[in-house]
């Protein structure tokens, strides 16, 4: 079975003109026009990087040429190749793959014939609310027995590792089978691998319930990243840099010099954000 794990860290990432200009050729317009719409560079960035890695994966791992690609999003906004007449009948259509972007990263996970999802959160303190209320807020989110596990975690912010750690679980699941929003995540419950989560580690023993019914043929791989001082991502991901994610980009459409300036009058962050970082 094929695998590919890729990451990008965009917070190390301050695209010079020729950078951004190039990148914003190697997407598709209306791709490039969305991600133009973001009002902060952190997000700008996290956009740009995910298509850009879905496209390197698509040309590398699919055979596709870069200007023949066409990605589109399903209506729950899964990415996926669509059918196009150039694209050859011989190209490897057994790949599945995802992407994710939140805090410090964008990841790829993709796989051959199964389904792949990827989820990802950085974990932090609650920005308008203690960790209590938003425990409470996100009361119908989890079981008991996720919320006994949650709760029991010791202080405030392994409470909120194991937090995200269920939901990334959840996420990733939503994502693969491709449902969306409108699925209650109280149908399913996961049951953690009993090894603590630690940098470098890769932990493969998570189980899960649907519907209250153990479900054994799918695999859960939860992985973390300490950032003081930022370490590479763990194994299986492979840490990307500029250079290699444009490796085997294409234009699509000429240089638009007012892309640029547009993206360099952008904010990184929004102020609270900003401030936050300053002092993490």
């Amino acid at each position: 079975m094929g695998s590919v794990r890729w990451a990008f860290r965009c917070k190390s990432w301050t695209p010079s003109r020729s950078d951004w200009l190039f990148a914003a050729r190697c997407v598709q317009p209306e791709e490039k026009e969305r991600i133009g719409q973001f009002v902060f560079t952190k997000d700008a960035k996290s956009a740009m990087v995910g298509r850009l890695l879905l496209r390197r994966f698509v040309c590398e791992r699919m055979g596709i040429p870069w200007t023949e690609i066409r990605l589109e999003r399903s209506p729950r906004g899964k990415p996926y190749l669509a059918d196009t007449p150039k694209i050859s009948p011989h190209c490897d259509r057994s790949w599945s793959f995802n992407i994710s972007h939140q805090g410090d990263y964008v990841v790829l996970a993709a796989d051959r014939g199964v389904q792949v999802g990827v989820d990802l959160m950085k974990v932090s303190m609650p920005g308008s609310s203690s960790v209590p209320e938003f425990f409470r807020i996100m009361t119908r989110q989890f079981t008991p027995h996720e919320w006994s596990v949650i709760q029991s975690a010791g202080s405030e912010r392994e409470q909120l590792a194991t937090f995200h750690r269920h939901w990334t679980l959840k996420e990733s699941f939503i994502k693969a089978i491709g449902t969306g929003l409108g699925f209650n995540l109280q149908r399913v419950e996961f049951h953690l691998s009993p090894e603590p989560l630690r940098p470098g580690s890769v932990l493969r023993q998570t189980k899960m319930l649907l519907d209250e019914e153990p479900e054994e043929a799918w695999i859960f791989e939860s992985l973390a990243s300490w950032l003081a001082p930022p370490p590479p991502p763990p194994s299986p991901f492979t840490l990307l840099s500029f250079s290699e994610l444009i490796a085997s980009a294409s234009p699509l459409t000429e240089e638009d010099p007012a892309y640029w300036e547009s993206f360099r009058m952008k904010a990184e962050a929004p102020q609270r954000r900003r401030e936050a970082q300053a002092s993490a």
